[in-house]
């Protein structure tokens, strides 16, 4: 009987591959599963579910503002993604995007402050671009430094540093850079500091499609981006080719550095017209899911980007009109993504469950007979 209750009532093996329309199927189907889920505390807040999830996407979709304020959230999520995707493809887990695009954020907003209205616009926008990506690669490169050459963990070095970016902020805002005295607030860059509309969105959106097509090419089809993925698949594969890992640690951090640098100068110069401690607002986060469930494809980052983006939208706008607790839309969200990054593990692994040891351990339980071998144990 012992040796029949070691036999795994659950294996699991890695699955060689998988058709991509059942990919796919198992996809919608985990949102559709999260969709019903998220019923529940709906019906327990003492809203109908349906009239729940049209507001939802009423509040995001239906006018042209929701339109451009859903965007206005898709905006970072898309850039952080891209910016994270070169580190998690070399299996670098770069966890610090909330803290780069901090530092990126400082950056542009130094050269806002200092600039005040001299510059003219085109030059000045210019001049934050590139200072809020060496803001972003300089604070991607330090745990890539220490990591090609300590072997530092760089999730835990990477995560710290976001909070020492925030702190920086904070200390600005109540000190050199405080507006008026006591109120701890950054003023308002003035019109020349801020990025043009189009479309009645500000033109973030356009620089991160075409950085969408850029980190593709990047990653899929340049020397750099091969080396990375060969990196990602066998550390010693890659030493053994030659290359210098060290250095291709550093540099695809100081890569992704840059682009969340960018994404920070986005977002004071065109989201919020300033700087707070807030800049990233979760952002270097979320993103990691945009990513993770993209399968750092570039292109679907830009669904599921925009998918999240909709929900957090439609989600305010839920609280407002059924005066739902927003805990309850944060627990829907939560179902959500906890939905779409469990299929994944069902796409990449094949689960057979032994029903017919299953039984015989449950008779085996219920027999009481494991507690008297448990005694005799004791008694011995």
């Amino acid at each position: 009987m012992a040796d029949n209750v070691k036999v795994p009532i659950i294996k699991l093996a890695k699955r060689e591959s998988m058709d991509p329309k059942l990919i796919w199927a198992i996809r919608v189907g985990s949102i559709i599963f999260a969709f019903i889920i998220g019923m529940i505390p709906l019906l327990m807040a003492g809203a109908n579910p349906f009239t729940s999830y049209g507001i939802i996407i009423s509040g995001s979709l239906s006018k042209k503002l929701y339109i451009q304020q859903t965007v206005k959230r898709a905006i970072p999520l898309l850039g952080c993604a891209l910016a994270i995707a070169p580190c998690f493809k070399m299996k670098f887990w770069n966890i610090g995007a909330e803290g780069q695009i901090t530092m990126g954020a400082i950056f542009a907003s130094a050269i806002a402050i200092w600039s005040g209205t001299a510059i003219p616009r085109p030059i000045l926008i210019l001049l934050m671009l590139i200072a809020g990506v060496i803001g972003g690669a300089i604070w991607g490169f330090i745990p890539g430094f220490f990591k090609a050459k300590f072997n530092t963990n760089e999730t835990l070095f990477t995560l710290m540093m976001n909070y020492i970016a925030i702190g920086i902020v904070r200390y600005l805002q109540g000190g050199p850079w405080e507006g008026r005295p006591g109120t701890q607030i950054i003023p308002m860059f003035a019109k020349n500091a801020r990025l043009p509309n189009l479309f009645g969105i500000y033109i973030g959106w356009v620089i991160v499609l075409i950085m969408v097509v850029l980190v593709h090419i990047y990653m899929n089809f340049t020397k750099q981006g091969y080396e990375v993925a060969v990196i990602g698949d066998s550390l010693n594969t890659a030493r053994y080719a030659g290359m210098n890992v060290g250095w291709i640690m550093m540099r695809t951090m100081l890569i992704s550095g840059g682009i969340a640098g960018c994404v920070g100068w986005m977002l004071v110069s065109g989201a919020n017209g300033t700087l707070n401690s807030d800049v990233a607002g979760g952002v270097g986060f979320t993103s990691i899911t945009v990513a993770w469930l993209s399968q750092l494809n570039c292109f679907a980052m830009i669904l599921i980007a925009s998918i999240l983006a909709i929900i957090g939208k439609g989600s305010g706008t839920l609280q407002t009109r059924l005066n739902v607790p927003s805990s309850v839309a944060e627990i829907i969200s939560g179902v959500l993504l906890f939905c779409m990054l469990g299929c994944e593990f069902f796409i990449n692994y094949r689960m057979s469950i032994n029903f017919k040891q299953m039984g015989t351990n449950i008779k085996y339980f219920f027999s009481f007979q494991w507690i008297h071998k448990s005694a005799k144990k004791e008694a011995k």
